[in-house]
C-alpha cells in the first residue's frame, strides 16, 4: 500500500506511508482517486491537471518534528478556514483558486463531504525553497538563541532585550526548508548568496507587508501576531503566496492581554500540547506518549479560538457554510 489520504469515520485525514499507520485507532475508507505528489506533518498534495493541485489539511498534529497518534479534531479544517480568511484580506497574488469541488474528478459525493472545511484547489506553482520567517517579538527559539549569546535571526538585534519583548521593528530571518527534520535558519549573507539579492529583497518587502498588516488586523482584534511564515513561489512568471498563510501552526498567536516582556506568553497553537510532552519527560524521539482527552480537547479549543478571534466569526458557522 502507497502514501495517501485516507477518510475516517470521525472525518478526519491519516497519512499512510507504506504499513505505518499514524494513528492505529483510525478506521480505514477507500484513498481518493488522485495522483499524489507530496506529504507533509499536515497536508496531502494531489495532482489535479498540470496546473492545478488540490491541498488537503488533516488533522494531524506535531511536535518536535514527531507525528503524534492523536489527532486534532477540526484542526485541519481550522488551518484552511484561516487560510482562505487571510487570502482574502489581504487581496495579494495567491496560488489558492476555489474550494469548490464539484467539477475535481476522482472524488466521490462520500469524499467530497469529508474533505468540505479542509481542502482547497491552488495554482501549481514552482516552490522558492526558503521559509520567509518575519519575527515582530523576541521569543520561542529565537529568545533562546539571543540569551545563547546571537546567530542567524538575532544578528542584527540590539543588545538587552528580554523574553517575550516587542523588537524595534519587525526582522525577516528566512530559513531553509528542509524535507525532513528541522529547517536551517540562516543569515542574511547565506540568504542573499541562495536567493541573490533582487530576489532576497523582493521576499523580505513581500514578507515584511503581509506581517505589518496582519498584524495590525490581528491587534484591532485583541491578538499580538508574534511572528510567522510564509512560502512563495512562481507560476505563469508571476510570485505567488503560496501554501497555508497565517495559521495557528505557521504563526505564533498570543492573546494580547496576557503579554507581559519577561515571561512566557501562552499562546492559540500547539505549544499547549509541546507543554504538556514536556511534563511527561518524553524525550523527542519517536513514538511520542498519547494525547490525554483533556489535552486533544484543550488543544481544539485554542486553534478554534483563534480561529474565531481573528476570522470574527463562529467557527461552526464556518463548518455549516463549508458543507
Amino acid at each position: 500500500m502507497g502514501s495517501g489520504w485516507f477518510l475516517t469515520s470521525p472525518g478526519s485525514l491519516l497519512l499512510v506511508d507504506g504499513s505505518q499507520v499514524f494513528s492505529p485507532a483510525a478506521t480505514i475508507a477507500p484513498v481518493l482517486a488522485l495522483e499524489h505528489v507530496g506529504s507533509g506533518k499536515v497536508r496531502e498534495i494531489y495532482r489535479i491537471d498540470d496546473e492545478r493541485l488540490l491541498f488537503v489539511a488533516s488533522d494531524r498534529i506535531s511536535a518536535y518534528d514527531v507525528i503524534l497518534d492523536d489527532p486534532i479534531p477540526d484542526k485541519g479544517r481550522v488551518l484552511t478556514g484561516l487560510s482562505l480568511h487571510w487570502f482574502e484580506y489581504l487581496d495579494i497574488p495567491h496560488h489558492m483558486l476555489t474550494v469548490d469541488l464539484s467539477a475535481v474528478a476522482g472524488i466521490t459525493d462520500e469524499q467530497r463531504s469529508e474533505l468540505a472545511g479542509r481542502a482547497m484547489v491552488v495554482r501549481r506553482a514552482e516552490v522558492i525553497p526558503v521559509e520567509c520567517v518575519v519575527r515582530g517579538y523576541l521569543y520561542g527559539s529565537s529568545w533562546r538563541e539571543y540569551r545563547d549569546g546571537g546567530g542567524p535571526t538575532t544578528e542584527h538585534l540590539p543588545a538587552g532585550l528580554q523574553m517575550a519583548d516587542q523588537l524595534p521593528e519587525p526582522i525577516f530571518t528566512p530559513a531553509t526548508k528542509a524535507e525532513s527534520g528541522h529547517d536551517e535558519n540562516l543569515t542574511e549573507a547565506q540568504a542573499r548568496a541562495q536567493l541573490g539579492d533582487t530576489e532576497y529583497e523582493e521576499l523580505r518587502r513581500r514578507s515584511i507587508d503581509i506581517y505589518l498588516r496582519a498584524s495590525a488586523y490581528a491587534a484591532q482584534r485583541g491578538v499580538i501576531l508574534a511572528d510567522t511564515k510564509f512560502e512563495f513561489g512562481y507560476a505563469g512568471g508571476e510570485l505567488l503566496l503560496i501554501d497555508e498563510v497565517l495559521t495557528a501552526d505557521s504563526s505564533r498567536y498570543w492573546p494580547a492581554a496576557q503579554w507581559k516582556p519577561g515571561r512566557p506568553v501562552p499562546s492559540f497553537d500547539k505549544q499547549y500540547v509541546r507543554d504538556w510532552l514536556d511534563s511527561t519527560g518524553w524525550d523527542h524521539s519517536p513514538p511520542a506518549p498519547r494525547l490525554p482527552d483533556e489535552v486533544i480537547a484543550g488543544t481544539r479549543a485554542r486553534y478554534v479560538e483563534a480561529y474565531e478571534r481573528i476570522a470574527g466569526t463562529s467557527f461552526d458557522d464556518y463548518l455549516v457554510n463549508s458543507g
